[in-house]
């Protein structure tokens, strides 16, 4: 593990993006920067844009390591190149911010509330490309959306054992654990959730540690327990589908808790904007997240 990336991650202020729309959820973030579903044909077109989307954020100068600690990478995008670099390669050597990668799956369809992650026989070899490519952690998605301990306990435990492997792989795990920010359950989901998550950091080795990607709870600072835990080395936030001004106002009152927006990040981009209103558009979206994140 890159130690000059893992003591900016670790002590640095600012947020990571995530820039990790994967298959089924690139339309709607194409539709959201004003590329409709009639302007293009089929997956290659499809996925060359939304590069083209990720590179046009990643290379304005608003996007640099000064208020952004890292970014989250779809698979396609790691493996894509952005200036001639290798997309991980330019983020820090160009940016001077740390890359991750997304390497879930997707999700299996719901049972006892929750949708663990589906199987992922070709994790290993991911792992692998991903070192290679100088990243240097992984991100992976699971969802609650009931009160259900055997649910929760279920999600929980499939995320450690997979964040186990990515560990013995040198790679940092985020472990994200959804909640639904539309649950009828969500603050008693919550309250299952950080029992549950506790209880596992209990298993790790002695210097072993792994990062958390939380829905912004419903009670402030709920999540005070996991930021200073030893076996921690960040706790980050997800915008869940809140507006980015929403998103903003529930971080700000998380202390120690930064953003992993996606969504509210890129809200009010659009590709016909010119390059001097996109890179003001991002420039003030960074700025706002920024703030919130280093209460």
């Amino acid at each position: 593990m890159n130690k000059q990336q893992y003591e900016k991650v670790r002590t640095a202020k600012g947020f990571i993006a995530a820039l990790d729309q994967s298959g089924g959820s690139t339309p709607k973030a194409l539709k959201l920067y004003g590329i409709g579903e009639n302007e293009y044909s089929g997956e290659e077109a499809m996925y060359a844009l939304i590069h083209a989307m990720r590179s046009r954020i990643v290379t304005s100068p608003a996007f640099n390591g000064d208020r952004i600690l890292g970014a989250i990478l779809f698979e396609q995008t790691m493996d894509r190149e952005i200036e001639g670099r290798g997309s991980a390669d330019f983020l820090w050597s160009v940016k001077n911010v740390v890359p991750f990668l997304k390497i879930d799956k997707g999700l299996a369809d719901e049972s006892n509330g929750v949708q663990l992650m589906k199987p992922n026989p070709g994790l290993a070899t991911l792992l692998d490309r991903a070192k290679e490519k100088g990243v240097f952690g992984t991100k992976m998605r699971s969802v609650i959306k009931l009160a259900n301990e055997a649910g929760i306990k279920a999600v929980v435990a499939q995320q450690f054992e997979v964040g186990k492997q990515i560990l013995a792989a040198g790679l940092m795990p985020i472990i994200e654990p959804e909640v639904d920010i539309h649950s009828p359950e969500k603050g008693a989901a919550e309250v299952l959730l950080k029992a549950a998550l506790v209880a596992q950091l209990e298993n790790l080795g002695a210097d072993q540690k792994v990062m958390f990607k939380l829905t912004l709870p419903a009670v402030d600072d709920f999540y005070a327990e996991l930021v200073k835990h030893p076996k921690v080395l960040r706790v980050v936030a997800l915008s869940g589908g809140y507006s980015r001004e929403e998103a903003n106002k529930h971080l700000a009152r998380n202390h120690g808790v930064i953003a992993s927006f996606s969504r509210a990040l890129t809200e009010g981009l659009s590709a016909k904007q010119s390059d001097a209103e996109f890179n003001a558009a991002l420039d003030a979206s960074i700025g706002s997240i920024f703030a919130a994140s280093v209460t």
